[in-house]
């Protein structure tokens, strides 16, 4: 083999392995533990008609899940010598399906680095925002009815969303109480308001939800890029709705990121992961470091 093809071989080579680095995601080390959040034939709401599945590809490398007919989370423990914080992860896609890798089980495993449980969860989609609500609802009271076999602290249960998930655990921080089914069972007397939340690129904020910020809401992370144009100001006012109310809150807000980015963006909002880390950490979600 010449020189020239010897260095062309290498180069194609580097080339190969950076893209193959590239597609790695990272995904939690250990299988989840998947939980039904409603008993047989007690599920509130409007049911979604079909069968769970995945949606065509698209050449990203994400899982688009719809019709999700029995909606459930999956809990990804965090190792730690403590009871750890957990967060209900809600991946958005538009209340049509759920991007559920990008936002979902990435996330999980960002969230195991930090000493944090991920509980990934498949709310009611396509179309069905109500029941939605009702899955979100019942899932932070299952994580703190069942925190000591998960070894969670029950005081540190947080909700983290993106697009419409961001709009789904917002709708949850300001909405929280009554709640918007009957009483099923003793997991449903668990209180419903997150001790924090975490929201990503977040749709649809200035639909109804800002006039409800109060004192009572939970303290809110947002993050979003402004080249985002269809739904930065949706998050600017929701800002200043927290701001108002003097609730506590963060707003990293950047040139360039667009919209659905997860973790995988190499633009400016590529630093949210660390900005929200520190973040939890001034609230006292994660602990100082020494």
């Amino acid at each position: 083999m010449s020189r020239l093809n010897i260095i062309a071989a290498t180069l194609l080579l580097g080339a190969l392995n950076a893209l193959s680095a590239e597609q790695a995601k990272p995904e939690p080390e250990a299988p989840g533990i998947v939980v039904k959040l409603w008993p047989q034939d007690a599920m509130p709401g409007r049911a979604v008609t079909g069968t769970e599945r995945t949606l065509p590809a698209r050449g990203d490398e994400v899982i688009r899940l719809t019709d999700i007919s029995e909606p459930s989370f999956t809990v990804y423990r965090a190792e730690s010598a403590k009871p750890s914080p957990a967060v209900i992860v809600s991946p958005g896609g538009g209340y049509g399906g759920l991007a559920y890798n990008k936002e979902g089980t990435e996330v999980a495993a960002w969230l195991n680095t930090l000493g944090v449980t991920g509980v990934v969860l498949k709310y009611r989609v396509p179309n069905n925002r109500e029941g939605a609500f009702q899955d979100i609802q019942r899932a932070i009271r299952l994580v703190r009815q069942r925190a000591a076999e998960w070894h969670i602290d029950r005081a540190r249960v947080g909700v983290m969303g993106f697009s419409a998930g961001g709009h789904l655990s917002a709708r949850l921080s300001v909405h929280s109480d009554p709640a918007t089914y009957p009483r099923i069972d003793a997991a449903d007397d668990q209180p419903l308001r997150p001790d924090f939340a975490v929201l990503g690129y977040p749709a649809y904020l200035d639909e109804g939800l800002v006039p409800l910020v109060d004192g009572q809401t939970s303290p809110t992370f947002i993050a979003h890029a402004e080249d985002d144009k269809r739904f930065i100001k949706g998050s600017d006012a929701y800002f200043a709705a927290l701001k108002d109310t003097k609730t506590p809150h963060a707003f990293f807000r950047c040139a360039t990121g667009g919209h659905g980015h997860g973790l995988r963006s190499e633009n400016d909002v590529k630093v949210w992961p660390a900005k929200c880390r520190d973040w939890l950490t001034q609230i006292g979600v994660l602990p100082s470091a020494r």
